[in-house]
């Protein structure tokens, strides 16, 4: 059964390897090798889909290296596995905003200037990219790493749609440590869900510290 997975960065960043060690994460190796063929030894890999935005720089707390090193992780994961993994972006926005201040009861008069960052397309491209590809046969099952539930409709639209024809998987991007709850309204349209992700099983899943290229290796970033 060739299986695809659909990858929120945002989710997975901030669910698993946030202020970690494991940020230079092999993919294949996660998801494929632990995760996939333990579900199900039979499945193969089709193609790994990871959506992500580039970081400012300008807000970043590592400023220009935080920047650099995104963009050479998402070279290293593409040059290792041209065929399996493609990076697919939408961008960060940065607004200002006039935002009520926190305080109970909340007042709407009591507001301050500040600046909204916010991840755009990432959602969309997930469920264009998943919708298309069970409409195209190109997978029987799809999985989808994320704990965000406005995909909720696609993944009904994709049961109601292609019913028994396509498997969905959920693997929700959290260590087991992490206390916050899976989201239910994904798992009830799956066929299976992985509720956390193992800390071994993230040290297990490293790429290699040097990378070589036709030029400069690419090299994991002293911090990560």
């Amino acid at each position: 059964m060739t299986t695809n997975f659909y990858v929120d960065g945002y989710n997975l960043y901030y669910g698993c390897l946030k202020h970690s060690a494991y940020k230079w994460l092999d993919l294949k190796s996660l998801l494929a090798d632990k995760i996939l063929h333990t579900q199900d030894p039979t499945a193969e890999l089709g193609v790994i889909k990871f959506f992500t935005a580039d970081v400012k720089a300008k807000i970043a707390s590592r400023g220009q290296s935080a920047q650099t090193s995104q963009f050479q992780y998402h070279r290293a994961l593409e040059l290792l596995y041209p065929d399996e993994i493609s990076v697919i972006k939408g961008f960060y926005s940065l607004e200002r905003a006039n935002l009520p201040v926190y305080k109970k009861p909340p007042d709407k008069n009591d507001r301050v200037e500040v600046w909204r960052l916010e991840e755009k397309q990432t959602d969309v491209n997930i469920v264009l990219e998943a919708y298309r590809d069970a409409s195209k046969g190109k997978a029987q099952q799809l999985v989808f790493v994320t704990n965000d539930s406005d995909i909720e409709p696609a993944l009904k639209a994709l049961r109601e749609d292609f019913g028994d024809s396509i498997q969905i998987g959920v693997v929700v991007p959290r260590l087991r440590s992490n206390h916050r709850p899976s989201n239910v309204s994904l798992s009830q349209y799956a066929d299976w869900t992985r509720h956390h992700i193992l800390e071994d099983e993230l040290l297990q899943s490293q790429l290699p510290d040097q990378i070589p290229t036709r030029k400069k290796p690419i090299r994991r970033p002293n911090y990560w």
